[in-house]
C-alpha cells in the first residue's frame, strides 16, 4: 500500500463512522497532509453541514496556524467564507485526500470543488468520481488531481447512496452473542444501541414485524439521543394492535400497518428490527445488514436460522462489540 492508499484508508475510515447518518446525502471522509504530516481527519457528519473537504481544512487551518475558528464550523456558509479569507498560497503545500469528488454544485451547502478551486492545494487525490449528474465534473475545476486511490472501497461506502437515489435502501439490523444467539434482552454495549439510535433518527422509516409488536411492545423511540422517534412501519397481516403498546403512544410520529412491500419502490432509508421471521420475509428485498456482535456466549434457544450469503465491508468497535457492515449478495 503507498502512501496515497494509506491516506485515503485514513478517510474512509473516518466516513465509515458516519455512514447513514448523513441521510440522504453519502458519507464522505477527507484527510488533509502536509509534506507528509498528517493534519487533520474529518469527515461529513450530517446533510445540510459543512462537508468532508471542508471540516478538513478549517482543523487543518487550526494546526497550521495554532489559531481556533469562533464560528460553527458546521456551518458551511460561514465555513467557506472564512476559508475564502485567507492568504491566496495557504493551503499551497498541502495535498487534500477526499473519498468522493468534491461537488461541483451549489445546492444547500456551496460547491467545494469551486472552494478548492480558490484555495489551490498542491494535489487533490479522490478516490471516486461522483456518478450522480450535476454533483460531477468538480476535478476538471482543479488542477493536480488524482484519481482513482482505494476506488473499490469508496464505491462501496457510496452504495447506499446510489441505491437510494432509485428505490428504497433497506439496512437488516441485528445484535448478537459470539455464537448467534439473539434472545433475552439488550445483548449491546450502550456504545451500540446508542448508535441505532442514532440510525432511528435519519431513517425514513423503521420497519418492524407484528409479531414482535405484540411480543415485545417496544416503544422504538431515540431517547438515548433525545432525537425525535422515527416513523414506524409494521409489517403484519394481521392490522389489529393494543394501542397500549408503547411505540402507539410517541408524539409526532406515523405508524403504517400493511402487507405490501411496493412502496420499498419509493427513494428512501429503510431501517428493518426484527427476528428470524422478519429477516426470512424480506431476504430479497435487504441490500446490508448491519450486525452487532457481542463478546458473550449464550444457551438461549433464539438465533438466525437462515442462510445468507455476505460480503463484509467495514468493521469497528461500539465499546466492547464489534459492529460489521455487510452486504448481502447472490440475491
Amino acid at each position: 500500500m503507498n502512501l496515497d492508499e494509506i491516506f485515503m484508508r485514513l478517510a474512509l475510515d473516518e466516513a465509515w463512522k458516519y455512514q447513514l447518518l448523513t441521510y440522504p446525502n453519502p458519507a464522505v471522509g477527507a484527510v488533509i497532509v502536509q509534506n507528509g504530516r498528517i493534519l487533520a481527519v474529518q469527515a461529513h457528519q450530517k446533510a445540510g453541514t459543512s462537508h468532508a473537504e471542508v471540516i478538513a481544512l478549517l482543523y487543518a487551518y487550526e494546526v497550521l496556524s495554532s489559531k481556533r475558528i469562533v464560528f460553527d464550523r458546521f456551518d458551511a456558509h460561514k465555513a467557506h467564507d472564512f476559508l475564502l479569507s485567507l492568504p491566496k498560497n495557504f493551503f499551497s503545500e498541502c495535498t487534500i485526500y477526499v473519498t468522493l469528488e468534491p461537488c461541483s454544485h451549489t445546492g444547500k451547502t456551496p460547491s467545494c470543488a469551486s472552494l478548492l478551486q480558490k484555495l489551490s492545494p498542491k494535489r487533490v487525490v479522490i478516490g471516486l468520481k461522483d456518478p450522480i449528474t450535476g454533483h460531477n465534473n468538480g476535478a476538471k475545476m482543479l488542477k493536480s488531481v488524482t484519481l482513482g486511490v482505494l476506488e473499490d472501497a469508496c464505491r462501496d461506502l457510496l452504495e447506499p447512496f446510489l441505491i437510494w437515489q432509485k428505490r428504497a435502501f433497506v439496512l437488516f439490523k441485528l445484535a448478537q452473542t459470539t455464537n448467534g444467539r439473539i434472545g433475552g434482552g439488550y445483548l449491546s454495549s450502550q456504545a451500540s444501541l446508542y448508535h441505532v439510535h442514532q440510525l432511528r433518527e435519519v431513517c425514513s422509516t423503521l420497519m418492524i414485524g407484528g409479531n414482535t409488536v405484540r411480543i415485545d411492545r417496544p416503544i422504538l423511540d431515540c431517547r438515548f439521543t433525545q432525537g425525535r422517534a422515527p416513523n414506524v412501519t409494521i409489517y403484519s397481516k394481521k392490522k389489529k394492535f393494543d394501542e397500549t403498546i408503547p411505540l402507539f403512544g410517541v408524539n409526532r410520529r406515523s405508524v403504517t400497518v400493511t402487507e405490501e412491500l411496493d412502496w420499498l419502490t419509493e427513494p428512501s432509508f429503510v431501517l428493518v428490527e426484527g427476528g428470524e421471521r422478519m429477516l426470512k420475509a424480506l431476504k430479497d428485498h435487504i441490500d446490508w445488514m448491519l450486525i452487532y456482535q457481542t463478546p458473550k456466549l449464550s444457551t438461549h434457544e433464539l438465533s438466525y436460522n437462515i442462510d445468507m450469503n455476505l460480503a463484509f465491508l467495514h468493521q469497528d468497535k461500539k465499546d466492547a462489540d464489534i459492529m460489521i457492515w455487510s452486504r448481502q449478495v447472490g440475491h
